[in-house]
């Protein structure tokens, strides 16, 4: 019983699995069924589920056929409408050809005016895609002409600046055109360009700069007392080198005002040259014309005589390029070489004060082009540089100066030596160069000028003594009278009280020695000057020097005289008397010293002048040739008498002997009137 049950309660429940999987092959996909299917064969009750399955198949196909027999008429209904609608079709079909037909006809035109719009709009949009085009390559070829404008007008910089400009900016936005390829395959070569021109124009320049250095130097030496023309002033000028007159030394040309002028860097003249429109030319190489300047109210300074662009520009292109250093070493290895030949000085040079000159004007010409170049470029040249250059010129020119000058025997070409080198140095002091070695040699030159000196006076000694009479100065008028005193300090209330015509104790040589011992010290202070030394300095120059003049050159003169052979007892006479005289006027030679240079006879280490010695040596030598002389007439006397030494009687005559003895001592001695009363 219970066993019937179980088997009732499972046929159940297979009866329901199996109805659930028809429902779910009926409402699953086809693509889905599979699983359903394998449980069903994975079960033990395939052949019941088949019988179901059958089954179901069966109920439907009674469903469709029932379904089928219900629409039926409907179908043969909607048949017969369907073959009524196909007609009407045929119909339609058949306007509809006559209609296109029809239609192709008259749009035929209208086809062909749609197919040139097309082709109008596609030429429009190819117009439009070339004009946007060409609005990004005209730039590109504007820039390109302008640069071949700049490179044609050789405006190298500003060439350099739109080079740069097209390569960056403008190139990249058409750079995959060919003519754009054409361009910047170009670029390195138009870079090699303008490098080279620009350091041609260097070459130029710096040889232009070789050749008008004198020309500059020239300029900066003539106004190098004008602070506003030396416009790189580092130092200030002392007042005394301010007032200095060198009209003898320099060219002989008026001094006109100069106003100073702004100074343009590099920097500045390359903004102008930029923006410039018009072609600026580079043929100048670096020397302005200005001989039609001379009618100006403004005389030009040394660098307003010098067209600096060249040096700017070569070092503005390089430094754009990169090769700054390259150009910088370039441009101090021709200057170095520059400065060596204008440092080696001509083999003539002592033999004119030209020679001089133009040395100095060199020298001077190239360190203001470079102190202009220190001043207006960053780094071309500094000051390690400038002072290596100026210390190697320092030491040649002083070496050139002292072999030269060693041949100068004229002491008046000494002096203007002398002043030009104070306004060399005085000039490139103003540039800041150290010039005390200049001025130290000077006073090596000092000691040659004072032997000139003494042999130019020495035969001036010369001639005077041998052209004075050695005769009183006759004097036979009141101007004659002062003017001799004006000549020579001499005062004797007797003389004055005496009726003209009257005579002077002394000949004329001695008022014209005074006068040239007093144009030596002149001459002695002359070179003194401007040398910056104290007024001790000075004085005991002079009177060092004086008394060279007196010991040495007057002494031997008056030697010379003393010991002719052919002079008299009057003149030797004379000789004393005027030495007397001279010995005297010493000690107005020394007050004629200190009131020129303010320095008392009384300050310690003064020199004293040596003349009153000289004078006396002079009188005692004259003296002694008067009693050498005098010995020698008397032994000539008693040699040309015809005495008879062996008479024996003689009377109350006096013997011829004694009488012309006496009469010959007596005319000797009678030219002794003259001489002044020892003291």
């Amino acid at each position: 019983m219970e066993r019937g049950k179980m088997a009732e309660a499972e046929s159940l429940e297979t009866a329901a699995e199996h109805e659930r999987i028809l429902r779910e092959i009926e409402s699953t996909d086809t693509a889905c069924i599979g699983p359903t299917l394998r449980s069903v064969y994975d079960g033990e009750e395939h052949g019941r589920f088949m019988e179901k399955l059958e089954t179901r198949i069966r109920n439907h196909d009674r469903e469709i056929e029932k379904m089928c027999n219900f629409h039926y008429q409907g179908f043969v209904d909607s048949i017969t409408e369907l073959l009524k609608v196909r007609g009407e079709a045929q119909k339609l079909k058949n306007q509809v050809t006559d209609t296109n037909r029809k239609l192709q006809h008259e749009g035929k035109e209208l086809v062909i005016a749609m197919e040139e719009l097309k082709q109008c709009r596609l030429q429009q949009r190819n117009i439009s895609a070339t004009v946007d085009k060409l609005m990004l390559c005209l730039p590109v070829l504007e820039m390109y002409s302008k640069l071949r404008d700049q490179m044609k007008t050789k405006r190298h910089y500003p060439a350099l600046k739109t080079l740069e400009h097209l390569e960056h900016t403008y190139l990249p936005q058409v750079s995959h055109y060919r003519f754009c390829k054409v361009m910047v395959d170009n670029i390195p070569k138009l870079r090699e360009e303008i490098k080279d021109v620009s350091m041609s124009d260097l070459k130029d320049f710096l040889e232009s700069i070789r050749k008008h250095s004198d020309k500059i130097g020239e300029t900066a030496m003539k106004q190098g007392n004008d602070p506003y023309v030396a416009e790189d002033l580092v130092c200030p000028r002392e007042e005394a080198q301010q007032q200095r007159n060198l009209d003898n030394i320099i060219l002989q040309q008026p001094r006109i005002g100069s106003k100073r002028k702004p100074k343009k860097d590099a920097y500045t003249i390359f903004d102008t040259e930029i923006g410039s429109t018009s072609p600026k030319s580079e043929q100048d190489s670096g020397i302005l014309d200005v001989e039609d300047e001379e009618d100006d109210e403004e005389v030009p300074g040394a660098q307003d005589l010098v067209d600096f662009s060249p040096v700017y520009r070569c070092l503005h292109i390089y430094s754009v390029l990169g090769a700054r250093e390259t150009f910088e070493n370039y441009y101090r290895k021709q200057r170095r070489k520059q400065a060596r030949l204008v440092l080696q000085p001509p083999s003539n040079m002592h033999e004119t004060l030209d020679g001089y000159r133009k040395y100095f004007n060199q020298i001077v010409g190239f360190f203001v082009v470079e102190d202009h170049i220190l001043h207006t470029t960053q780094g071309l040249v500094n000051r390690a540089y400038i002072d290596e250059l100026w210390e190697m010129a320092l030491s040649k020119t002083i070496a050139a100066l002292r072999t030269h000058s060693s041949y100068c025997s004229d002491p008046n070409l000494v002096l203007d030596l002398k002043n030009l080198i104070v306004l060399f140095a005085d000039t490139l002091q103003v540039y800041g160069f150290p010039v005390n070695q200049l001025f130290d040699m000077l006073l090596e030159i000092r000691d040659q000028y004072s032997e000139t000196l003494l042999k130019k006076w020495s035969g001036i000694f010369r001639n005077i003594l041998d052209s004075d009479n050695y005769s009183p100065i006759p004097v036979t008028s009141e101007e004659i009278y002062k003017k001799v005193v004006g000549q020579f300090p001499f005062q004797d209330t007797e003389l004055e009280k005496q009726p003209f015509p009257k005579k002077f104790p002394f000949s004329e040589f001695v008022p014209k020695v005074y006068n040239q011992i007093k144009e030596f010290i002149y001459a002695c202070l002359k070179f003194s000057e401007d040398l910056h030394l104290s007024s001790t300095e000075v004085d005991d120059m002079i009177r060092k020097s004086t008394n060279l003049l007196l010991t040495r050159t007057l002494s031997s003169s008056l030697q010379n005289v003393i010991k002719r052979k052919n002079i008299g007892l009057t003149e030797l006479v004379q000789i004393i008397i005027n030495t007397t005289h001279l010995e005297k006027s010493c000690k107005y030679l020394e007050e004629f010293i200190t009131n020129i240079t303010n320095v008392l006879p009384e300050t310690v280490h003064t020199t004293k002048l040596y003349g009153t010695t000289t004078f006396k040596d002079a009188r005692h030598a004259a003296e002694e040739e008067i009693y050498t002389n005098l010995n020698q007439k008397i032994d000539q006397f008693l040699q040309l008498a015809d005495y008879d030494w062996m008479t024996g009687d003689l009377g109350n005559k006096a013997s011829d002997y004694l009488v012309d003895l006496i009469a010959f001592l007596r005319n000797t001695f009678a030219v002794f009137t003259h001489l002044p009363t020892l003291s």
